[in-house]
């Protein structure tokens, strides 16, 4: 089922220094950007990591873990929630100095250091929406 469908619009690359929490910056910059839909990765380190793993029902096993964490990957989407609210919704995979790897739904909690890289591709001339599913309790994308 396609939700959306548009282009590339700007592209926007910003960085996260030491102390700031992943998931509220990143929502915070694409908020004071304006940016309502489009997709997201990231870069950097963390000094602890908050992570979900869906258990169903719209609930998370939360996994922390202790760093340092070097972030080998984050990428998600951004839309728009059911209140008007900007919703990131991103998945993350952290690793440890052996190489261990722990990965889930980004979560509030993650400390960035020293610092992170977040590149943006906001998506033009369509809109990402979400509504909640009665079924999963998951805020979904909705379709058109």
């Amino acid at each position: 089922m396609r939700v959306a469908s548009g282009r590339a619009g700007r592209i926007l690359v910003f960085r996260l220094d030491e102390g700031s929490d992943l998931l509220k910056a990143m929502r915070e910059h694409v908020g004071a950007e304006g940016v309502k839909s489009g997709l997201l990765m990231c870069i950097g380190a963390l000094r602890e990591a908050r992570l979900g793993y869906f258990l169903g029902g719209g609930e998370y096993k939360v996994i922390e873990v202790e760093g340092p964490l070097e972030i080998a990957s984050c990428m998600g989407n951004i839309s728009v929630g059911p209140e008007g609210e900007t919703v990131v919704h991103a998945h993350i995979c952290v690793c440890d100095s052996e190489g261990r790897a722990y990965g889930g739904h980004l979560l509030e909690g993650c400390v960035v250091s020293p610092m992170a890289e977040v590149a943006v591709v906001e998506l033009a001339g369509a809109v990402l929406a979400r509504e909640l599913d009665a079924r999963t309790g998951l805020k979904v994308l909705k379709s058109p």
